[in-house]
């Protein structure tokens, strides 16, 4: 496996914050500073994105999950609350497939247990397309402000801005591995329903990336759903104050 790169802060019960596709840790730098009062955070870089190197062409989640481990265990993480966006979401379940009961909690954020439907599958593969003919550079500036909804895009330039700045740090080969990673991976509804701890399902209306129908199908399959009402797939940047006291709140809970 490559190095995983990643920052932490604060100390106690650990909390691991996944980022999602064409993100890095930095997404989460906020959230850190203000749940790092009650939880040591820690927020690794995918490998392919950031800091983290990607020396495969091909990958697997099952396989992002065993590096994961490895690095829990190099990193002294037991007993972790991990919560993934979107990509994140899908490590994370992986990682509660792999693990069961060594996952305190899980949380989705702008993410599903479902797999890709045929319409999806055939978006990532004009993905790879695209990719392969221009680029990492060019995709990530085209990808990612279609993240947000278009109605707050010109509200939320500067945010977009950082967004695409990070998305740069992008390898082409960690885009093309993890877009047909995503696209191969599994349906593990099974899993969040059958998850021996608390679940958690962030889900927004005008999510363009996890329909908000995909979503409201979950609601039973999690301890706790929420739902915003205009927000995309960047729920922690388009609605930052009200999300993160979603999953302070969910997390505080778990220590219960």
């Amino acid at each position: 496996m490559s190095q995983i790169h990643f920052f932490e802060k604060g100390e106690g019960q650990p909390l691991i914050l996944i980022h999602g596709f064409c993100e890095t840790g930095k997404m989460w730098t906020h959230f850190a500073e203000e749940l790092s009062k009650d939880f040591r955070v820690i927020c690794p870089d995918l490998p392919g994105f950031g800091k983290s190197r990607l020396d495969a062409d091909e990958l697997s989640l099952e396989i992002v999950a065993i590096w994961l481990e490895e690095w829990m265990e190099e990193q002294y993480i037991e007993d972790p609350i991990v919560i993934g966006h979107s990509l994140g979401g899908y490590v994370a379940l992986a990682l509660a497939e792999l693990l069961g009961s060594q996952i305190k909690a899980i949380g989705l954020f702008n993410s599903t247990s479902f797999a890709d439907d045929e319409s999806k599958k055939e978006m990532r593969d004009r993905t790879l397309i695209f990719l392969q003919k221009n680029g990492a550079k060019k995709f990530v500036t085209s990808f990612v402000p279609q993240l947000f909804p278009e109605n707050r895009r010109e509200e939320l330039a500067s945010e977009i801005d950082e967004a695409v700045s990070q998305a740069q740090e992008s390898s082409l080969n960690g885009l093309l591995a993890f877009t047909k990673a995503m696209r191969d991976r599994k349906d593990r509804s099974e899993i969040l329903a059958h998850f021996q701890g608390k679940s958690l399902l962030i889900a927004g209306t005008e999510d363009g990336a996890v329909r908000i129908e995909a979503s409201r199908a979950q609601n039973s399959l999690v301890t706790q759903y929420f739902e915003l009402e205009g927000m995309g797939h960047m729920g922690m940047i388009e609605e930052k104050a009200t999300t993160l006291d979603m999953v302070r709140d969910f997390c505080l809970s778990t220590l219960d």
